[in-house]
C-alpha cells in the first residue's frame, strides 16, 4: 500500500495535483511501484482531511495518463512500465527546468550567469 505519512499540503497549488505530483515523484523516486495499491478513495480523504471529490480527481487524472489500473468495487494499482517512468520523469524534469529558467529570466540573470551558477550547484 502506498504511504502518505509523509505528504505535507502546501498553499496555493490545489490538492489534487499535490496528489498526483507526489505519486508521480514516488514512481520516480522508486517508492512507488508497478502493481503498488493505492489507499481506497475513502480511506486517503479522511487521512488527508479533505474531500473525497478532491482525492477522486487526483485518482482520475491518474487513470487517464495510464499510471493507475482502477475496477469498480476493487483496489486501485499502479500500472507501470519502464516506458511509463521514463515519461514521468522527463516530465517532472521539464516542468521543473522551465520553473528555474523563469525565475532566473526574472531576477535578470543572463544565460551565461545561470549555466554558472547551475554548475556551481552541480558540483
Amino acid at each position: 500500500m502506498i504511504s502518505f505519512e509523509p505528504f505535507v499540503m502546501e498553499d496555493g497549488t490545489p490538492i489534487y495535483l499535490q496528489i498526483l505530483l507526489y505519486i508521480k515523484r514516488g514512481v520516480i523516486a522508486g517508492s512507488i511501484r508497478n502493481g503498488d495499491e493505492l489507499p481506497s478513495r475513502r480511506v486517503l480523504s479522511a487521512l488527508l482531511g479533505v474531500n473525497p471529490n478532491t482525492v477522486q480527481k487526483a485518482y482520475r487524472l491518474l487513470e487517464e495518463e495510464g499510471l493507475v489500473q482502477s475496477h469498480t468495487g476493487a483496489k486501485s494499482v499502479m500500472l507501470l512500465t519502464d516506458e511509463t517512468v521514463a515519461r514521468i520523469r522527463t516530465e517532472l524534469l521539464a516542468n521543473d527546468a522551465r520553473s528555474i529558467v523563469s525565475a532566473m529570466k526574472q531576477m535578470g540573470l543572463s544565460r551565461e550567469d545561470a549555466v554558472k551558477l547551475i554548475e556551481t550547484y552541480w558540483e
